[in-house]
């Protein structure tokens, strides 16, 4: 559920500057995925995860994640929107093949590295 919100959430602020503003596809994911970064590490802390963890070190933690996957979804988006000049006038298309390229990548990272509980050690006198 968490990845199909921010799918649909990148999906249309992707749309609307490409639609609306005439922001050429490859700058409007500069802005796109931040957006739909912030709002999967919210939902997945509150529901997917129930993380307790520190949200400074978790989040900073969440977003190196994410850009990775990102590098991965955006080289096959920029890939396809090259390769294919039909997708360049219909950005959503290479999105979601870049989206599913990354999907297992973040999920397994986030799982293991991101929302795993805090290793600090405790100190005892």
């Amino acid at each position: 559920m968490v990845g199909g919100i921010g799918f649909f959430t990148e999906a249309t602020v992707l749309s609307v500057l490409v639609s609306l503003f005439g922001v050429d596809p490859i700058t409007a994911r500069f802005i796109s995925f931040p957006t739909a970064v912030t709002v999967t590490w919210l939902l997945n802390r509150i529901f997917s995860f129930r993380s307790r963890n520190s949200p400074g070190r978790e989040s900073a933690r969440y977003f190196l994640i994410q850009t990775i996957g990102a590098a991965i979804n955006l080289s096959v988006f920029i890939v396809f929107t090259m390769a294919f000049p039909v997708l360049y006038r219909h950005p959503v298309i290479p999105l979601a093949i870049g989206s599913i390229a990354a999907l297992l990548f973040n999920f397994y990272f986030s799982n293991k590295f991101v929302f795993r509980p805090d290793e600090s050690p405790i100190r005892r006198p």
